[in-house]
């Protein structure tokens, strides 16, 4: 039988607070928890102040930000066997999160890292999270965990100075065993058998010093590493529930049309295909995604969309919106622009561009959606688990707790997985026909309907002496961001502003956020100047630092590159440095220029990358190396064509990001500050390539490149 859903009124957003307890985000009821965990120790953190995270849109993106209680559970357990169990509602999305993680928890918890299991982003079982963004799962959610195992070290040890009789000062703790000075011992398990126990710790239990790390700064392979190579690891578009459906939905190559008229008599007319409509959604269901397709290919729509601007007309676009907007905040004031110009024998005036860039995610967008009694469950790739489960709560019109969000590891987000589109749409069709429904995006649909990294428009005015001291520096970026906006070197008369524009394309998260505009701007105009005064652009930008952080950085980049020596013929050198999310970064590029094709190709990449005390060396080789590729992308060739909107180039064979012919000899220095607490380190890496590569270009032909992509087809004669 075939079936039409149409639904009236169309679903509007509707705000609902989870009802819990006060001072806690959390579906488990305690007496639930124990019977699903069986005996064993559960230990409360008491912070101060509740973690929050700004990515993008910050408090003001749905399900972001929250007023957070001033109290924030961190779940740990201990079982019978001695297995550790830990909730965050931080997710794994490649950058390894959950290794470290489980460094930072069998560290002070003096337990085998192979006992240690994460619940990661689940909604039912984990604490209320922002999201994971921002740099922020090492220097908050690791530093929270190495609280958390150190007060259950600290439990565990006034329980069994109990059962032994003795003096807690005569115990201490290794290996998941509490121990005496005379060889008496327990094991984690046994001494937490048969307990049901909480205990509340005050916020700063004994903790320890990166310096002594043992488990915590050392490498250790990926944790679930074998189940990714195996295939036993399962994402949510391998998800499989029975009487399962494939859904697909109708979708105008303007994002931002309007319906006027659909025609669905023929996806009606095929067998076991289910319609659902409501307004402007348009989706399709059946036993198969080949059947999906071709009834969705069956559709026949008139959509009806506002006019927009073209790509040609982008950067013109943003400079006038943000001219005339509202100023917003990173604004920055030093000294007097005026004088600092006066003071100045050069002068320099310049303009820098940055294009619109996908993320290219390996995972598209994927949700499998199920309801039942009421209740939905979402499996789904985000990095936002408790965002998603607001935007499902607000168009479906039911409370958060009866929403439950689960994310598997994922294949990648960039920052572009904030949202959760898949979700929502997985769910109203689930709803509508009472089936589980699961929902993939195509590549097309994630090139057009997701959001993109921010395009800019940045304007640079500067004044230097003859000898290359910087007097003056005016810094504007249009549309980008603000993030790393302001500059590190001693500059007396600065100022810096960040201007919102308005945006012809969706635009969000990107990796480092507006970081790598902004440093693809001061460097490349570090590097003008430099030129301009005749000094060696290191030498420059060292004369101009005070930052220590930032010096240390590039001399060990510098080093390691050879800075200084002649380039090879057709090659040149260039450097640039950094700073975001408390990490300090230097690349030096070798690149090598053909003039008569025009081809440019990175011979070489040298990133020096400092993040305070290291956590796993491997896996920070790893994220950096990977960001250099990344970064070549967006440097070189990424970028979104368009035209009124609709996306020109949105698929892999029209799309060009990095390939194994474009990696360049890599080389990573990592300098371990064991005196500094970690901070992110998986945004930073990315944002000096462009820069250098932009400046190896200059410095190889003499011509100067301010846009990104620096060479899209080539450097043109």
């Amino acid at each position: 039988m075939k079936q039409i859903f149409e639904y009236e009124p169309r679903f509007e957003p509707e705000r609902y607070e989870l009802d819990a307890a006060p001072g806690y985000w959390f579906n488990l009821r305690r007496r639930n928890f124990f019977k699903f965990l069986g005996g064993g120790v559960v230990v409360v953190l008491l912070l101060d102040k509740a973690l929050s995270q700004e990515s993008g849109g910050g408090a003001r993106r749905r399900g972001g930000n929250r007023n957070l209680p001033q109290e924030i559970s961190a779940w740990l357990h201990i079982d019978e066997k001695g297995q550790v169990t830990v909730y965050t509602g931080k997710v794994e999305v490649g950058q390894n999160a959950r290794t470290a993680l489980s460094q930072a928890v069998a560290e002070e918890l003096r337990a085998p890292i192979e006992s240690v299991q994460l619940v990661m982003g689940d909604t039912k079982w984990v604490p209320f999270d922002a999201g994971t963004f921002g740099s922020r799962t090492t220097p908050d959610m690791s530093k929270q965990l190495r609280k958390v195992s150190a007060a259950a070290r600290e439990v565990l040890i006034d329980l069994a100075a109990e059962k032994l009789k003795v003096d807690r000062g005569d115990l201490s703790a290794a290996d998941g065993t509490i121990s005496t000075k005379d060889g008496k011992s327990l094991g984690y398990g046994e001494i937490t058998k048969g307990e049901k126990l909480t205990k509340a710790i005050a916020e700063n239990p004994p903790m320890t010093s990166p310096q002594n790390w043992k488990v915590a700064g050392h490498s250790h392979r990926k944790m679930n590493g074998p189940d990714l190579v195996t295939g036993k690891h399962k994402y949510s578009s391998d998800m499989k529930l029975p009487g399962m459906l494939h859904a697909k939905i109708l979708r105008s190559v303007y994002p931002d049309a309007t319906l006027r008229s659909v025609d669905y008599k023929a996806a009606e007319q095929m067998p076991e295909v289910l319609v659902v409509r409501d307004g402007n959604f348009v989706g399709v269901a059946a036993p198969t995604e080949i059947e999906a397709r071709r009834a969705l290919k069956s559709i026949n729509a008139d959509w009806a969309s506002p006019p927009k601007i073209s790509d040609a007309g982008l950067f013109e676009h943003l400079k006038k919106t943000g001219s005339n907007a509202q100023r917003r905040g990173n604004d920055g004031q030093a000294g007097s622009i005026e004088e600092g110009l006066k003071e100045a024998e050069i002068k320099l005036q310049q303009t820098y561009t940055v294009a619109y860039i996908a993320h290219a995610p390996l995972e598209p967008r994927a949700a499998v959606a199920q309801w039942e009694n009421g209740e939905l469950t979402v499996w789904t790739g985000t990095q936002r688990p408790f965002g998603v489960r607001s935007e499902l709560a607000s168009a479906l019109k039911i409370p958060e707790d009866k929403i439950r969000v689960i994310m598997p590891d994922t294949g990648s987000g960039y920052g572009g997985k904030h949202t959760g589109e898949a979700a929502v749409e997985a769910a109203r069709i689930a709803k509508a026909i009472g089936k589980p429904v699961k929902l993939v995006w195509t590549r097309e649909e994630e090139f057009s309907w997701a959001y993109f990294r921010p395009a800019g428009v940045i304007e640079v005015s500067s004044g230097i002496k003859k000898d290359g001291t910087l007097m003056a520096w005016e810094f504007h970026n249009y549309n980008s961001g603000g993030s790393s906006i302001r500059t590190l070197y001693n500059v007396p008369n600065q100022a810096t502003q960040f201007h919102g524009a308005q945006s012809p394309l969706r635009q969000g998260s990107y990796r480092a956020l507006a970081a790598t505009a902004n440093t693809f701007a001061r460097e490349t105009h570090m590097d003008e100047l430099a030129h301009a005064a005749g000094i060696d652009p290191l030498e420059f930008r060292l004369k101009n630092l005070k930052d220590e952080r930032l010096r240390a950085v590039l001399e060990a980049a510098a080093k390691t590159f050879g800075w200084g020596k002649k380039a090879p013929e057709g090659h040149g050198f260039g450097i640039a440095g950094g700073s975001e999310k408390g990490s300090y970064l230097s690349t030096c590029a070798e690149v090598a220029v053909d003039r008569a094709s025009g081809k440019v190709k990175v011979v070489r990449a040298v990133s020096a990358f400092e993040c305070g005390a290291i956590v796993n060396p491997d896996q920070l080789k790893n994220q950096v190396s990977g960001a250099i590729v990344m970064g070549i992308g967006g440097a070189m060739f990424e970028h979104i064509r368009f035209e009124s909107g609709r996306i020109l180039n949105g698929s892999f064979s029209e799309y060009r990001v990095p390939r194994f012919s474009d990696t360049p000899q890599i080389e990573v220095v990592l300098l371990d500050r064991k005196d500094l607490e970690p901070t992110g380190a998986g945004e930073t890496p990315i944002i000096c390539i462009s820069p250098a590569i932009g400046n190896a270009i200059f410095a190889a032909t003499g011509v100067r490149l301010r846009s990104m992509p620096l060479v899209p087809n080539g450097l043109k004669a």
